[in-house]
Parts: C-alpha cells; structure tokens; sequence
C-alpha cells in the first residue's frame, strides 16, 4: 500500500503538491483532431512507437492532457512499449468546442468515439486509465457497453463513484479552495460560451456559489438532464460497476478530501472489480520519491495492466 513522502503530513498536501511541482519529460504529443456526430470535435494527443498496444488516458474535472498526472501515466506506459492515447474533453484543449454542450461526469458518447477511433487504429489491445471525473467516466463506459474484445483491462484513480454525495463532500468549507477553482474556469467557459451562443443565460451566474447549484443550473439542463439529481443520480458510476466485464481496479485514498464514504464500498458483487482503499494519497496525488521517477499510482497500474498486455 501507498505511503507518502515524510513532507506530505496531510491530505491537501498530498492532493496540492504533485499539481504544482511536479514537472514530467514527455517526447511532443502529436495532436489528432477528431469530429463526434453532432459537428463538434475532440482533441487527441498521441504518442506513437509502432505498438500493437494502447493506453487510453481520461483526465479529471477541467484538466487537459498537459496535466502532470497524466503525463506521468502517459510517460509510464510509453516507456514499457505502449502507445498513448490522451484525450481532451470539450472546451478542454484550449480551444472553444463548437455545439453548445462541454463534457460532464458522464459523457461516454464522447468516449466512446475516443475509442471506436483507437480501435480503428489497428491494436490489437486497449486498456483504459481514468483519473476522477475521468475514472467515473471510464467505469460507466465500461459498465453499460458491450466492450470490443480489443479493450482488455482497466485502472481508476481517485474516483467520485457518489456523484451526489461527493458534490456536497467537494462543497464542504474545508475544501473550498478547489471548489472555488472548479468553479472559476466553469464560469468563465460559460462565458465564452454565451457569446457563441447568446441565448444562452448568464444572469445570475456570478452569484454561483457551489458546484451544485452550477450544475442544476448549466451541467444539467445542458446535458439534458431534469436537474443535478437527475444528472448525479444517471452518471454516478457505483451504479454500473456489476455489469463491468473487464479487470479493473478502483483506487481511491481514504483520505481523499473530494470523495465521500459512498466512494468506498466493502463490496462490489463483480468479480472483475478489484478495490484498493490506501489509507494515504489525498485526490490524485500518490507521490513518490524513487530513481524511476514513477509515482506510486503509476506503478500500481503498470503492475495491473501488464500481465494483460501479452
């Protein structure tokens, strides 16, 4: 199990420390860009060697693939032979998207072109990688699709699988400094939204004071959802783990300060889930000080996924 670096005494630190210091060495991504069937676009970044095996790397809410804990996958992956695939969400590639939707907790349309477009190059194995927003994703997909044979296993991190009570877990006034960051970027894409789309209104949106009430606001109706319940209640990814037909392996830290006890379920009746509980890591953290330059969240994968890779 995971144990952190003496210096990381708590859990925002585990959680803040990686995202600000952490710098990762990746040969340049190639950018693919791909067009979903409602005339938007996706923004793929690629790493190619000639394998016959890929990643597929999902990222958290408003990340990108520049992200270092991606990156870090990503370099991971690479340097054991696999190809990377990390994608982009809507509006997160630092351009615009087109339509007037962006990307919510569970999007598996947009994943799922994602995947029919790896598959289509050629491998003979897919595995999938998810971190938070990303890791529910990556689990509904799995849970309420028939998977091609390709996509073989799948690793999560740090997963909200309780949209609903980690919305008001996130929201609590000991973590507001991420909600209020949360909060900021999706305000300000709303924005920019409003003058593509000037039907859209922003009266009232600086008054938002909590991702809930953003959500019931614009995540939902948005997405065609009644309301947040109604969106927390279809994408919460703890309601599609029993039909998941793949090995997979759901990590989260017990002292993650964005997720809820409903993310740590005594038992899931699905032999193909495997869950892993350490009692340290904070929300996407897992540090490690090593001559290998892998984090521990990084190794944990290598070590799930590879006796699947052949």
């Amino acid at each position: 199990m995971y144990n952190p670096p003496w210096f990381l005494f708590n859990h925002h630190l585990e959680t803040i420390w990686p995202s600000l210091f952490r710098k990762v060495t990746l040969p340049d991504y190639e950018r693919k860009r791909i067009s979903t069937p409602d005339h938007d676009f996706l923004d793929l970044d690629i790493l190619r060697q000639g394998s016959s095996k890929a990643i597929v790397i999902s990222h958290g809410l408003e990340g990108n693939t520049q992200r270092s804990y991606v990156k870090g996958m990503a370099k991971a992956f690479y340097n054991h032979g696999f190809d990377v695939i990390a994608w982009n969400y809507r509006s997160c590639s630092e351009e615009m998207n087109n339509t007037l939707r962006f990307y919510h907790s569970g999007s598996t349309d947009d994943l799922n072109v994602v995947i029919n477009e790896v598959i289509q190059m050629g491998y003979n194995k897919i595995f999938l990688v998810g971190f938070s927003l990303g890791g529910n994703l990556s689990l509904k997909y799995a849970g309420e699709t028939t998977l091609d044979k390709r996509i073989s296993a799948l690793v999560v991190f740090s997963v909200p699988l309780n949209l609903d009570t980690s919305c008001t877990q996130l929201s609590k006034s000991s973590n507001r400094v991420y909600a209020n960051r949360f909060l900021r970027n999706l305000k300000r894409k709303v924005k920019a939204k409003s003058v593509m789309y000037p039907n859209l209104n922003v009266k009232g949106l600086d008054a938002i004071r909590n991702l809930r009430d953003f959500d019931n606001r614009y995540t939902a109706p948005l997405h065609g959802f009644k309301d947040a319940e109604d969106y927390y209640s279809q994408c919460s990814s703890i309601n599609f783990l029993h039909t998941i037909s793949i090995p997979t392996l759901i990590v989260n830290a017990l002292n993650d300060p964005f997720l809820s006890h409903d993310c740590f379920p005594k038992e899931v009746n699905n032999k193909n889930i495997n869950l892993e509980f350490p009692r340290r890591g904070g929300h996407v953290g897992f540090m490690s000080i090593n001559r290998n330059g892998l984090y521990w969240s990084e190794q944990r994968a290598l070590d799930f996924i590879l006796p699947f890779a052949g």
